[in-house]
């Protein structure tokens, strides 16, 4: 199958008063989609990193920031599959008592996603819908109409819930609203974080950034779906699933440190 380079990468810069440990999940995993063909780890000054798996099989990084300035920058080159994400309108869900024992997390509440608290809306609005890919695609539909991207609007507190009343967010506030939805009618959906480039699209105005996504269980199998942009896309590279963005930080600080700089990479290369 034919695939496309991209290379992909961030870099943060800190300042710490004390030494403070750090695990980054900026790294993507090979899969079936993907494969990284190169990837290196800078540090500024050298810092022992420590990689390990956690709970989901999340590939993260451990770092202990010094006190001071430092900077940490990680960079790939990864071969993606020359493809938009597969589709099935045709999917069915599955009834509850024949879901894998695995899914049976992604129904539940988590911290960010309220499916107990967004119930009675879930089925007001998609509860009379034939069950299935396109009533997911519908409660995608929805969210995309009912938010409005700001960069700003949502803080670290900010909820599923918090969300649908102000009707403002950004793309991980876009996913937790759509799989509280999701998990309101029992379909299981977990959260996807990673690399999306412009790949055969328009380059977008606004900063790179990394970005949020959800995979339904239907059938037999995880679907993708993007209520941010709500179109199927190429390029998407996973760094790692989770219930919400909780469980996929892309830095979490044991400790105080100023995050002064963030830059994240998304791009195909230009020699690909």
């Amino acid at each position: 199958m034919a695939t496309r380079r991209l290379l992909v990468g961030c870099e943060f810069t800190y300042e710490a008063e004390v030494p403070t440990l750090a695990v980054f999940q900026v790294q993507p995993d090979d899969s079936p989609l993907h494969k990284r063909r190169s990837e290196a780890w800078v540090s500024t000054p050298h810092l022992g990193l420590r990689s390990y798996r956690d709970l989901y099989d999340n590939p993260c990084t451990r770092v202990v920031l010094p006190t001071g300035w430092s900077s940490l920058r990680y960079g790939a080159t990864i071969d993606v599959v020359d493809a938009v994400e597969d589709f099935d309108e045709s999917a069915p869900e599955v009834a509850a008592e024949a879901l894998p024992d695995e899914t049976l997390i992604y129904t539940l509440p988590s911290r960010y996603c309220l499916p107990d608290v967004l119930a009675d809306e879930a089925w007001d609005l998609f509860g009379s819908r034939p069950p299935g890919y396109r009533r997911v695609q519908a409660i995608c539909d929805h969210v995309h109409q009912h938010l409005t991207f700001k960069y700003g609007s949502t803080s670290a507190l900010s909820t599923a819930a918090d969300v649908n009343s102000s009707q403002l967010g950004v793309c991980r506030d876009f996913t937790h609203l759509a799989i509280s939805f999701c998990r309101a009618l029992n379909i299981p959906a977990r959260y996807v974080f990673g690399y999306l480039p412009a790949v055969d699209i328009p380059v977008p105005d606004e900063p790179m950034d990394f970005a949020a996504w959800m995979e339904v269980w239907l059938a037999d199998r995880w679907w993708t779906f993007d209520p941010r942009n709500n179109v199927r896309r190429k390029g998407r590279t996973v760094i790692g699933r989770g219930r919400d963005a909780s469980d996929v930080a892309m830095a979490t600080t044991f400790g105080g440190p100023r995050l002064h700089q963030m830059t994240v990479t998304a791009q195909e290369c230009s020699d690909a």
